[in-house]
């Protein structure tokens, strides 16, 4: 610091009045970006991805009429959806390629698939987990 106090004292300024200076022009430019980001309506804030979780599970339901329809559901799967997948509105030949493709969707997600009913059945991505059986769909 001694060093610093010559150099202001050679220039002329005191070191208290440096500092006052300084201070100053650190609040003006506080003050002009927190104008800015009132004025854009932009914050830096980071949401962490875990707080969206919190808003709770969505749970889509889904009746596919075509085979093309198979791949909004992996949509869904994609974005951490869970679906319940009711085939009973297309044909058996059909309905077996829907679940042919939602289980390799499901696979590669590392999530599960279940059937639940007769043309009934449940994926889910890797962050749910279902829970015990119907004894229904274990007879068949």
């Amino acid at each position: 610091m001694g060093v610093m106090n010559r150099l202001m004292g050679f220039l002329g300024l005191d070191s208290e009045e440096y500092i006052e200076e300084t201070v100053e022009e650190q609040r003006e430019e506080q003050q002009e970006s927190s104008a800015k980001r009132q004025a854009t309506g932009r914050t830096n804030n980071v949401v962490p991805f875990q707080a969206r979780e919190k808003e709770g599970i969505r749970l889509i339901l889904c009746e596919p009429r075509h085979y093309s329809d198979a791949q909004d559901i992996a949509d869904n799967l994609r974005h951490r959806r869970p679906v319940v997948v009711n085939l009973h509105r297309v044909e058996k030949e059909q309905a077996k390629r829907i679940i042919d493709f939602l289980s390799g969707t499901v696979y590669a997600l590392n999530g599960d698939i279940q059937k639940v009913g007769d043309t009934i059945f449940v994926c889910t991505p890797d962050h749910v987990d279902i829970q015990g059986t119907i004894s229904s769909v274990i007879e068949e």
